[in-house]
């Protein structure tokens, strides 16, 4: 008695009543719970079925119009059967377990989590047996095809990875990650309306979202990559107040800027301008950039300075770009090479 006081200092509290579960209480839920969970399991086939017809009925091309939102009608199709399919299952699983399965509860004393010495030691020899039976110790080139033979199994892995898209060279990236829509002529137009900025009506203080005039004359997957990359923030300082170095004495119209609209963090867009300061606030992770200053980061996670695209104005006055932009716009990457990113004391 004296043992137990010491090795069960608390006494068993016992087990509590158990809430009797309404299914088992009441005949006529049990038999809704029941129908139920065969009602969500029979739609499974259905929707499985519908998922195989829209594969092969659907056309890969084929798209709808939501909320005024353009889908693809293919992926979405196969998604929503799939992906229902898949739902009601756990569901339905979840409401058996839940309604229907046996509710008793049982308490099991427990036992030390480790094995005696003995079984671990018979463990022990037992694993000895073993490897001595496997005859690798006498026949080691069996051991040695095991090997090489699971090991070379890595190579067709490897070799699918190049189904993930092309291989991503110096010269590809230039033609695609690293450029973007802007060509020496390009308008610079409002992103809202498409109307083309004139230099003389933009006052100072003003910040204006832009993007290129040849926007308009691409559509679906391209339009979307070329506006993530092409977007822009078009802001007019008083020429006194701001720094322009030598080598982008050019690149101003009267202190009308343009720099690229995504964040060099992550890609977020930015536009959230600070007049008094020039400062511009990415909402995401609060990097910010200075474009009074060639767009130097000067708060936040932000690595690298805000891309620049160089601009003039063409003959009636519109504010055009005068090429590309010099870096890649948007967030780093690890082959990009940085060394030509503007830095405080660049002239």
């Amino acid at each position: 008695m004296k043992q137990d006081l010491e090795r069960y200092p608390v006494p068993d509290p016992g087990v509590p009543h158990e809430v009797e579960r309404f299914t088992d209480v009441d005949e006529a839920a049990g038999r809704r719970a029941y129908a139920q969970v065969v009602g969500l399991l029979a739609l499974v086939p259905v929707l499985a079925i519908a998922f195989v017809v829209v594969y092969f009925a659907v056309p890969i091309d084929a798209q709808f119009v939501l909320f005024g939102a353009l889908f693809k009608a293919h992926p979405v199709l196969l998604g929503l059967t799939g992906g229902l399919a898949v739902l009601l299952v756990g569901v339905a699983a979840i409401h058996w377990a839940r309604t229907i399965m046996g509710d008793e509860e049982v308490v099991e004393e427990r036992h030390p989590a480790g094995s005696a010495p003995e079984a671990r030691a018979a463990a022990a020899e037992a694993w000895k047996v073993g490897v001595a039976q496997t005859g690798l110790g006498r026949r080691k080139l069996i051991g040695s095809g095991i090997a090489g033979g699971l090991g070379i199994l890595v190579v067709p892995a490897l070799v699918l990875f190049a189904d993930l898209g092309p291989w991503p060279t110096a010269a590809l990236r230039k033609e695609t990650v690293e450029k973007t829509i802007w060509a020496e002529g390009v308008r610079i137009v409002n992103d809202v309306n498409f109307k083309p900025l004139r230099a003389a009506d933009l006052e100072v203080g003003q910040l204006v979202n832009a993007q290129p005039i040849n926007l308009q004359e691409l559509e679906g997957v391209a339009l979307q990559q070329a506006k993530a990359k092409a977007s822009l923030i078009v802001v007019r300082m008083d020429p006194a107040s701001i720094r322009v170095p030598e080598s982008r004495q050019d690149w101003h119209v009267n202190g009308i800027l343009a720099y690229s609209k995504i964040c060099t963090h992550v890609g977020c867009p930015i536009s959230l301008w600070e007049q008094q300061t020039h400062h511009l606030l990415c909402p995401c992770h609060q990097s910010t950039f200075d474009l009074g200053n060639s767009g130097l980061v000067v708060f936040g996670p932000a690595a690298r300075s805000l891309p620049q695209l160089p601009i003039t104005t063409d003959a009636e006055g519109f504010l055009i770009a005068r090429s590309d932009f010099t870096v890649p716009v948007g967030p780093s990457f690890f082959e990009r090479d940085s060394s030509r990113d503007f830095k405080e004391g660049d002239r």
